[in-house]
């Protein structure tokens, strides 16, 4: 299969800040939740600056790799599979039918957790304490998917 040579430059981007976006996030993922993030430590948040950013960055590196992967990486590498391009959701069904995620369902409720960490969170704080948990319950779901999309790429010896 021939790649034309800006899609290869353009994978190659992607896979550089997919695995840069994997371990940011694993370090914040670590540091935030070394001990469980309860509905206490959220009362925190508004007088523990340090805290919040902590929250905030888990949230910023979260919702960032799963759009750098569902928005960006996954679809260029389907079209360069020779998929045709589609929306989202077939891109997830496709994704889901080649390995790269476990379940295309999955990668919605994911995906849904943005809404709840971004914008509701800042009236209810059991909703945020789970929404958060979940997220990082999902953390490693979101690297295994980034790991399998990367290691695509580099089988196909596109690196």
């Amino acid at each position: 299969m021939i790649v034309e040579p800006k899609n290869l430059l353009r994978l190659q981007f992607l896979v550089r800040v997919v695995q840069k976006e994997c371990k940011y996030l694993s370090i914040t993922d670590q540091r935030l939740f070394a001990s469980l993030f309860t509905l206490e430590k959220a009362v925190l948040l508004e007088k523990d600056v340090d805290l919040a950013e902590q929250v905030e960055a888990f949230v910023g590196r979260f919702c960032r790799l799963q759009d750098t992967l569902g928005d960006k990486l996954l679809p260029l590498l389907l079209t360069t599979l020779g998929e045709k391009q589609s929306v989202f959701m077939d891109n997830l069904d496709c994704a889901e039918r080649f390995g790269f995620i476990k379940s295309a369902d999955e990668w919605m409720l994911v995906r849904h957790l943005r809404n709840q960490m971004v914008h509701e969170y800042i009236e209810d704080l059991v909703l945020l304490c789970s929404a958060l948990q979940t997220a990082h319950d999902f953390v490693p779901t979101l690297i295994l998917a980034a790991n399998n999309m990367v290691g695509e790429i580099d089988r196909r010896d596109w690196l």
